[in-house]
């Protein structure tokens, strides 16, 4: 549901999620770039350009896309034979709707290509997940079922093509004048195109190993780490429950990456 309805009923949570790599195991629009477009090694100097600060997301995001020659429906088609869910989000989701906690996709990817997988991985129930994300258009004077025939048309002007950040503010600034049984705002993501967003809630969840546990810790962005859906159901369990707190889980993720980088750094040592 879109603001402000989502904040009907005075959620306890509300869930902003990543979808390429957070809800499902695989980037839908890396593979198609590593595999229909010109390959995966460009794709990922183009990502460490984004990292460091060297390109825009918009600018890299629309040079993957521009090399696929082939017609949209030819990729959803390859993408629905080889994307596969985290098994454990579709029980994540549903506890989410019993509980009544909005869970809002926030994506720079395109919208025929997430409702196709969502469709597909989750089922009928896909259909309430809000999705506020890029749009897929054709080019002028084609269709999007022929070749070179469809791009990205993006959801706003800014450097990120998508800035998600500017998705989640008003839900920020509307909850801050709730007091303090506001809802908490929680969002998971892994990589370059959920940079924007990692600032705006109470806790953000980073894919383990991912780019986007790198910018959090050279940037003090509060934030613990998950490998799977699993594991964010059960602090979201513990933070709804008022077991826990935003705050603590975010010291536990610290510490546990730090234990993480000095292990690996151990084991660099004695090889």
């Amino acid at each position: 549901m879109p603001f402000p309805d989502a904040l009907k009923g005075n959620p306890k949570c509300i869930f902003f999620t990543d979808f390429d790599g957070t809800i499902t195991l695989q980037d839908s629009n890396d593979y198609i770039t590593d595999n229909l477009g010109f390959g995966e090694a460009r794709r990922k100097q183009l990502n460490a350009d984004c990292l460091d600060g060297r390109s825009t997301f918009r600018d890299i995001f629309t040079e993957m896309l521009a090399s696929i020659s082939t017609p949209l429906p030819a990729c959803i088609d390859t993408l629905l034979a080889h994307i596969t869910l985290d098994p454990q989000f579709t029980t994540f989701f549903q506890w989410a709707t019993a509980h009544g906690i909005p869970v809002i996709v926030l994506s720079s990817g395109m919208r025929p290509i997430i409702r196709a997988l969502l469709s597909k991985l989750v089922g009928d129930e896909a259909s309430t997940i809000e999705i506020i994300c890029n749009e897929a258009v054709p080019r002028p004077g084609k269709t999007v079922d022929q070749p070179d025939g469809w791009t990205i048309q993006f959801h706003d002007d800014s450097g990120f093509g998508h800035d998600k950040s500017l998705a989640i503010r008003p839900y920020r600034e509307a909850v801050q004048k709730m007091g303090a049984d506001r809802p908490v705002l929680l969002y998971a993501g892994d990589g370059v195109s959920d940079l924007s967003a990692a600032r705006e809630t109470d806790l953000l969840f980073a894919k383990r190993g991912r780019d986007l546990v790198t910018y959090c810790e050279r940037e003090g962005v509060p934030f613990t780490v998950f490998g799977d859906w699993g594991e964010i159901l059960e602090t979201t369990k513990k933070i709804y429950e008022g077991k826990t707190s935003v705050s603590e889980v975010a010291k536990e993720g610290a510490e546990e990456v730090k234990e993480e980088g000095a292990a690996a750094a151990q084991n660099g040592t004695t090889k």
